[in-house]
């Protein structure tokens, strides 16, 4: 159906976009992040790294350069990991919402999972029981930095934030404008 306007009218439209972003700006315990899907993958990978450092560090030879690189690419992950999991269960990430959080753990994550890929290939080709072990504990890591990964690139992709919400409301205005006749003289 055709827009229908007075004689003399013109419809002229606007689009205005508003982000609305929803944060709470205390510091707080929850102890229900630990429940959420992130959470427990955090959990897990501090765990795996954990397993992974112990099993180097309980072999013979320990201090050999596989298991040196093994262990750095390790207490790295953990230390990181477990840093994000604190952030999040008191609501840091929430508080200072203006970091880039998710892209740092985008990046972090993304180099984590190459970095797992190459000291777990590492460990398991020496042939110690406690590298081979060791190396399936960091494949393991090495995949769930690499969901960690691709559900980080996802929310960068839509424009979330870490924690808290953000929406995105669009109006759209229509109004009538009187339009001016010319008139010609000869």
């Amino acid at each position: 159906m055709a827009n229908q306007t007075a004689p003399g009218l013109t419809n002229v439209t606007t689009t205005q976009t508003a982000t609305r972003t929803v944060v709470s700006p205390q510091i707080r315990f929850d102890k229900l992040y630990i429940k959420t899907i992130p959470g427990i993958l955090k959990a897990t990978v501090i765990v795996l790294n954990l397993l992974g450092f112990i099993c180097i560090e309980c072999s013979k030879y320990s201090h050999h350069s596989r298991g040196e690189f093994f262990n750095f690419v390790a207490m790295c992950g953990f230390w990181f990991s477990g840093l994000m999991l604190i952030f999040y269960i008191f609501h840091v990430v929430e508080k200072f919402f203006r970091i880039p959080w998710l892209k740092i753990e985008l990046g972090f994550y993304a180099v984590w999972t190459l970095m797992y890929l190459i000291a777990s290939c590492l460990a398991v080709t020496f042939y110690p029981t406690a590298y081979v072990v060791a190396g399936f504990f960091g494949f393991l890591a090495m995949v769930i930095y690499g969901y960690e990964t691709f559900l980080k690139w996802q929310l960068v992709q839509s424009g979330a934030i870490a924690q808290g919400s953000r929406t995105v409301e669009q109006v759209t205005t229509v109004q009538s404008v009187p339009t001016v006749a010319t008139i010609t003289t000869y």
